[in-house]
């Protein structure tokens, strides 16, 4: 949701001129936020590894609640909207970026980095000694193929080759790209010589090194997560040529209202958009999935029960605690399928992870459960803890996690613990991804970024971050 360094200008220069409990406090660079966690503290855009913050007790669905519960049920980590992009990929519609609103998703400054940032959480989730790891959606950014392979790597560890065509950076970030509308680290401030260059080098991830448990988001199987995959686009990411200088508004009045319309789309392209043809590379390994072989790839890869090409399927998170996935895209949640699994859950406490936050009639459906304890999302980008209490129900949590593509690119961590009256202590905490370098780099761009998550508040509050709640006895 972003970008241009004509919007980083300004904080910019101010800043080259100014140049607990349930969570261990790991070594290094990143880890528990409960320990210490970066922050801007002189309004500068520097920054400074400060003190963390502790949990905050939140005893709104149950205010007669102590302490921080019994034995141990489940400890798990998520992580949401990596959005891992073949940022050099011709089919990417950056042009789009300068119309603002929804729009400026579709370019960041810190765009070349997603692999090393998911790589990075997971060393530092790791370092929280998870056993499982709840990856809620938008695991990758325009539907491709290469995309996928890059972010199944990062979630294997081993061996990971985020370039794409011609070896070397080929984009709109390039030095002697002559459009002062997207920020090029080699000439613009803050300058980072020999950036891009860095990003394109195979390097080693960790991987999650314990069982992980994927979710569909939309850019996971929609162009721009918007657009259905269709020839004409198809070609257009495996092709040899790319668009400059495109006028983004005429383009989308030659589209017509609807973005989402496929079909008009390939009669557009198919006709040329305004704009000027650069040749580029090709790379079949551009392809655009569809729906089903991406669903057929997460599962495969995570090893996770289920047919077809809609990714819900139930497991345990440990002996009383049964996560229930959801696929939010394509269609209404399958609530009779939800239903049965809620039945089959027994006297397990339920945890329910979609992408996009649930429907309010889903919402008022899992509330007459009384096993339900929370549900799990990304999508919105934003860090939130809110209860959700109908009337004559014991209600649940709903805890949203940052994503790792903007400000503040966090990961979550969640222990499950059982309270000695019956009820349930979820302690959860955000955790930041470990590494200097390209990850300490692509954290300070997010910061910077006049157009991202920091002005507009995606970190939240204290409480939405690190906290401890309570939810009554079932």
């Amino acid at each position: 949701m972003r970008r241009a360094p004509a919007s980083l200008l300004a904080l910019v220069v101010v800043a080259l001129v100014g140049c607990g409990g349930d969570a261990p406090a790991p070594p290094g660079q990143g880890g528990s936020t409960v320990s210490a966690t970066w922050r801007d503290t002189t309004g500068s855009g520097v920054l400074e590894r400060s003190s963390g913050e502790p949990l905050v007790d939140r005893k709104d669905l149950d205010p007669s609640a102590r302490g921080d519960g019994g034995a141990e049920l489940a400890r798990f980590g998520v992580v949401t909207d990596a959005h891992v992009r073949d940022e050099e990929s011709p089919a990417r519609a950056t042009f789009l970026d300068r119309l603002g609103g929804s729009y400026t998703s579709t370019f960041r400054p810190q765009e070349a980095l997603t692999t090393q940032v998911l790589a990075g959480a997971l060393r530092g989730l790791r370092s929280q000694r998870p056993r499982q790891i709840v990856e809620t959606g938008d695991l990758i950014d325009n539907a491709q193929s290469d995309e996928l392979d890059q972010a199944l790597a990062v979630m294997r560890g081993g061996r990971v080759d985020p370039d794409s065509g011609a070896p070397g950076y080929a984009g709109v970030q390039a030095a002697d790209d002559p459009d002062p509308f997207y920020y090029r680290p080699d000439v613009d401030p803050p300058l980072h010589p020999g950036l891009l260059d860095a990003a394109q080098q195979p390097f080693t991830s960790p991987g999650t090194g314990v069982p992980w448990l994927p979710v569909l988001g939309n850019h996971d199987w929609l162009v721009a997560g918007v657009t259905p995959p269709t020839p004409a686009l198809n070609d257009a990411a495996t092709g040899g040529f790319a668009l400059r200088d495109v006028d983004a508004r005429e383009a989308l009045r030659e589209v017509g209202p609807d973005t989402t319309d496929a079909a008009a789309i390939d009669r557009v392209i198919s006709g040329g958009l305004p704009g000027t043809r650069v040749a580029v590379p090709r790379d079949r390994s551009r392809r655009l999935l569809s729906r089903e072989e991406v669903v057929t790839r997460l599962r495969e890869a995570a090893r996770v029960p289920g047919t077809g090409d809609r990714l819900q399927y139930a497991g345990d998170l440990g002996p009383k605690v049964r996560l229930v996935v959801l696929d939010t895209e394509g269609g209404p949640v399958d609530t009779a399928w939800l239903t049965e699994q809620l039945r089959e859950a027994g006297d397990r406490w339920v945890i329910v992870a979609s992408h996009q936050p649930l429907p309010d009639a889903v919402l008022a459906e899992l509330a007459t459960h009384p096993r339900v304890v929370a549900t799990l999302n990304g999508h919105t980008h934003r860090t939130s803890i809110e209860p959700y209490r109908p009337a004559g129900t014991r209600g649940f949590w709903r805890i949203v996690t940052p994503s790792l593509a903007d400000w503040p690119q966090q990961a979550r961590m969640i222990s499950v613990r059982e309270s000695a009256d019956g009820g349930v202590v979820i302690s959860t905490w955000l955790v930041d991804p470990e590494g200097d370098g390209l990850v300490g780099t692509s954290r300070e761009l997010a910061n910077l970024d006049a157009q991202g998550g920091r002005p507009d508040g995606f970190a939240g509050t204290h409480a939405d971050r690190n906290a401890r709640l309570y939810r009554a006895p079932a």
